[in-house]
């Protein structure tokens, strides 16, 4: 059995620590009032029963708790006052410097929690570290500074979750949908260098790889392009390329007629679009920005986004080499092609593409293919999204289709109608026509609902109550992210403030017009939907008894953000959070405060947002159309998932799940798993064993355990992690049944 440490390292358990702590205040005590020596031995016993039972690799302080409450069951009151002293004078110690141990064990590779805080940062390279190293400073400083104390406790306690602390004491945000068509269009400025409008397709796939990376190192969260924006660049290419074919001819006096001439002109193209492709596919993955992971980027690929035939069917050569090149995947170090982590890809279904005789089938049948091997492209359904996402004037089933931040966080509809009166000074700005692009979000603050039942002791009164009492401690929470933004100058980013990734400001302009009226959004997340109404109703939320309350609890945190929303002029939004390290430690904080419940604490994990619980036997068609009912409750970011077996020589089972996609749920996706082992190379799945409490991966093939020596990609919470989980999350992966 293991221990974490106060500087996240973690350690054998020692029950010798126990009692050798336990005499120690019994010495400090008179012999009258001294625990016998068999008492030491029982109440370290006891302590011992209770982190094992745990469910969970225990902290220090959680030892403690437990020593303490042995104390007391002993009735000797007398030493576990002086125990609790003892822990009190040296937390006051500790105090004075919160941060030193956190960054020195995190250099030396020892701090367990960070290590596997993000499944796609390496904790062994000094980028990374050094970014870490920054993070624990801004923690510290937010905790202790910028954010008010009861919301600390909270979030330190689990029952809110502050994300992203490590950035906060910056003036930075979430996630961006970047306007790369103004920037391609109208020029840029990176690193004090003027870009103009590119003359080829490669050209133009470069600069975005470059615009990506810095807007990476700006912000904190998931940013997003639309393939749409390099797509008129391919025929620049061929016109180029063209005049340079013509050119050749001359040169040679040949004249091979206008079918040969277009015959070549196509064929260099199309080599050039697979240049370009490749530029975006490697840069992403090679490039390190300054937080210390290759920039976090969705790829949109939304054929009617295209302004006329022309272009979508360049739009279309884009997409097939796209997904060709995702579908042959990246080679690691030993040459072996295997899963990569980013960009994520987006395919959306819509009437041209989702059936057999439509003009654009073979993409989808090309995405299906990919997805079986290499878990991307994901899904999103034009005809569901125009239904749900309706700005100002539009109709249901005539609205707005358009991507994600990142993995899931969505802006809301533009409720100007007619682009905010482009407020960004942006170079494409249209008139009449809603804005998406350029657009971003404010930041996160997530609401832990299993708490809110567990503490409400299944009273419906008591629940509402506290439900209230905590929307409103994450009302204020979000008002600091809000705030904190505020009076930020266009100077602190240039690329995205001043250049047009998000607006065209002046230099020395504050950005707050920005933060108000819908064009940027600020999310209320939540999760454990499934244990809230578990622990209130005694069901799962997809039992008809249950799911009324789960669809009530789903539709007072809208109301909220909408009574916020009218009050303050600000778009707050119900975000289904992705919740990844948080995931553990909202389980860990809730086994502290609650013990181990059957069915609701007893894991290291909680559910993500409206999910349905990964261990509970359902199809993947009931499972989506469940799940559809609460993703339209969850405007502000959700996704749903099936999980599969590999489908590669299934690929009909495949479209007719995407074809599902298209007629009931906006966004989803298809989990199966992609691995290699580098010691045997074996190439399939890599399983999760348990070795002493603790769970690792191992080749199932020649038993290698060694995690520097194998490639494992799976779908974390949106998006694809290769870097490996904490404990609760990989508990969560092991723990998945399939649905197809």
């Amino acid at each position: 059995m293991k221990i974490i440490k106060r500087n996240g390292s973690e350690v054998t358990f020692d029950i010798s620590k126990i009692e050798n702590a336990i005499r120690a205040a019994n010495n400090e005590v008179p012999a009258s009032e001294r625990l016998t020596e068999r008492e030491v031995k029982f109440a370290s016993l006891n302590v011992t029963d209770e982190c094992m039972e745990a469910g969970h690799t225990v902290t220090v302080e959680e030892v403690q708790d437990l020593v303490e409450d042995q104390l007391m069951a002993l009735d000797h009151f007398e030493v576990a006052r002086k125990y609790i002293i003892y822990r009190y004078v040296q937390n006051q110690k500790r105090h004075k410097n919160t941060t030193d141990d956190k960054i020195l064990a995190l250099i030396e590779c020892n701090n367990e929690e960070v290590k596997q805080e993000n499944s796609n940062k390496n904790p062994t390279v000094v980028s990374v570290q050094r970014d870490y190293m920054a993070g624990e400073v801004s923690k510290d400083l937010t905790m202790r500074e910028l954010l008010p104390a009861d919301i600390v406790e909270a979030h330190n306690e689990g029952i809110i979750h502050f994300h992203d602390s490590d950035y906060f004491a910056q003036h930075m945000h979430n996630c961006d949908l970047i306007n790369l068509e103004d920037m391609l269009q109208n020029g840029t400025v990176i690193s004090g260098t003027l870009i103009e409008r590119p003359h080829s397709f490669s050209t133009a796939c470069n600069i975005a790889t470059q615009i990506i990376a810095q807007v990476a190192s700006c912000q904190y969260g998931g940013q997003s392009i639309s393939l749409t924006h390099l797509a008129p660049f391919v025929d620049v290419s061929r016109q180029k390329i063209r005049r340079q074919v013509e050119a050749e001819m001359e040169a040679i006096d040949a004249h091979p007629g206008s079918d040969k001439i277009d015959m070549i002109v196509e064929k260099r193209l199309r080599e050039e679009v697979a240049r370009g492709v490749q530029t975006i596919q490697y840069q992403v993955v090679t490039l390190m920005t300054t937080n210390g992971q290759a920039p976090f980027i969705t790829v949109f690929m939304y054929l009617n986004e295209a302004k006329n035939e022309q272009e979508k069917a360049d739009l279309a050569l884009c997409i097939e080499e796209m997904l060709k090149q995702r579908y042959q995947g990246v080679k690691n170090e030993a040459g072996v092609w295997i899963t990569p982590a980013f960009p994520k890809l987006i395919y959306v279904l819509e009437e041209d593409n989702v059936a057999e005789g439509t003009p654009y089938f073979y993409l989808t049948k090309l995405a299906a293919k990919c997805t079986a091997k290499r878990m991307v492209p994901d899904y999103i359904s034009e005809k569901k999204m125009r239904e749900y996402k309706l700005s100002k004037g539009e109709t249901e089933g005539n609205g707005d289709c358009y991507t994600c931040m990142g993995c899931r966080s969505f802006l809301t509809p533009d409720r100007s109608g007619n682009g905010f009166d482009n407020i960004a000074n942006a170079g494409n700005y249209e008139p009449g026509k809603p804005k998406y692009y350029g657009r971003f979000n404010q930041g996160v603050v997530t609401i832990n609902l299993v708490d809110v039942a567990l503490s409400a002791h299944r009273s419906t009164d008591e629940f509402w109550k506290i439900f209230d009492e905590r929307l409103e401690l994450c009302h204020r929470a979000l008002r600091c992210r809000h705030e904190r933004l505020l009076g930020t100058t266009s100077d602190a980013a240039p690329i995205l403030w001043q250049y047009g990734a998000l607006a065209r400001l002046k230099k020395g302009e504050k950005i707050d017009k920005l933060l108000y009226g819908g064009y940027s959004t600020i999310s209320l997340g939540y999760a454990g939907l499934y244990e809230c109404v578990k622990a209130m109703t005694g069901h799962s939320h997809t039992d008809k008894e249950a799911t009324p309350f789960a669809l009530a609890v789903m539709q007072r945190m809208n109301d909220k953000c909408a009574e916020w929303k009218a009050a303050e002029n600000i778009d707050y939004s119900l975000y289904g959070t992705p919740l990844e390290s948080t995931t553990y430690k909202f389980a860990k904080c809730l086994q502290r405060r609650f013990g181990i419940i059957p069915g609701i604490t007893d894991k290291g994990y909680i559910t993500n947002s409206y999910h349905v619980h990964v261990t509970e036997e359902i199809d993947a068609f009931t499972k989506l159309r469940f799940e559809s009912e609460f993703q339209r409750l969850s405007p502000g970011g959700a996704i749903s998932y099936v999980e599969v077996p590999n489908m590669q020589d299934n690929l009909e089972a495949v479209i007719s799940v995407m074809r599902y996609i298209y007629d009931h749920i906006m966004y989803a996706e298809l989990n199966t798993k992609s691995d290699y082992c580098q010691v045997c190379g074996y190439d399939g799945e890599i399983r999760i064993v348990e070795d002493d409490g603790k769970l690792v991966w191992e080749c199932p093939h020649c038993g290698n355990r060694d995690q520097s020596k194998m490639n494992v990609a799976r779908r974390t919470c949106g998006y694809i992690g290769t870097q490996f989980w904490n404990q609760g999350r990989t508990e969560e992966i092991r723990d998945r049944v399939l649905h197809l």
